[in-house]
């Protein structure tokens, strides 16, 4: 399917890895993917693939947790085909730890990269969107930002108010049918989770057993939730928080 021929999408994050397979799936369904993540050489690499495999990407480097670096990303975005029809807000830190043991730059960069990020974003893309009479915005929420897990405090609260800020901003701009959603993952296979399982001391087939569906989930599965949210069949989904998780409990 090309359900986003013609259209610009920005994703943010787009070098790790639920960020660069859903670079790699609206790039496959036609969209000019801008691929942003402040490793330059992790948005180039994946923009680069893109390309190769027939794709349209151009990798833009930025600090999200910067206000001024968000305003940049998007009109630079906007520079390439004189609009923006999504945005996947997908950048995000986890910094582990109860109250007690987290430092005050935890607790900040945390608030900074995963929910104020989305705050200059979607300021500086709005206008765009709806000067353009449409648009969709795909926030990372996660499963622990409904249900917390323990010693997680930064991250569950960031990502709680994450939940909370895609549903205020979807009745607010869902007269200007600006749709925004989240997506709410459980635990996925990808290279930050396979770092915290080193630390743990677990292995994958130890959360992989944790899971009633039989596995963690992969970052092609979070992909593709995002693009059918992004894409004209999810045309009265607006305001939604929608779970990935394998139909697992956080424990």
């Amino acid at each position: 399917m090309k359900r986003f021929e013609q259209k610009v999408a920005i994703v943010t994050g787009g070098g790790g890895g639920i960020g660069s397979a859903i670079a790699r799936r609206l790039a496959d369904e036609g969209a000019l993917v801008v691929v942003s993540d402040m490793k330059e050489a992790a948005a180039i690499e994946v923009a680069e693939g893109i390309e190769a495999s027939g794709g349209s990407a151009v990798a833009l480097a930025a600090d999200i947790s910067n206000k001024d670096a968000c305003f940049a990303l998007v009109q630079k975005a906007f520079s390439e085909r004189k609009r923006i029809d999504i945005l996947v807000n997908n950048a995000g830190i986890n910094r582990r730890g109860d109250l007690l043991s987290l430092s005050d730059d935890d607790w900040h960069t945390s608030f900074a990269v995963n929910l104020d990020s989305m705050f200059h974003l979607c300021r500086a893309v709005l206008p765009y969107m709806i000067d353009g009479g449409s648009g969709a915005i795909v926030n990372t929420a996660s499963q622990w930002g409904l249900h917390p897990a323990p010693n997680h405090i930064a991250y569950n609260t960031t990502k709680a108010a994450v939940a909370a800020f895609t549903q205020n901003l979807a009745r607010d701009y869902a007269p200007q049918k600006i749709r925004i959603n989240a997506v709410c993952p459980g635990e996925i296979h990808t290279p930050m989770l396979e770092a915290g399982v080193k630390r743990s001391g677990r292995t994958i087939a130890d959360l992989d057993r944790l899971v009633p569906f039989g596995r963690i989930g992969k970052p092609e599965e979070v992909a593709a939730l995002v693009a059918f949210l992004a894409s004209d069949e999810a045309t009265f989904m607006c305001g939604s928080l929608v779970e990935i998780t394998g139909a697992q409990a956080v424990a």
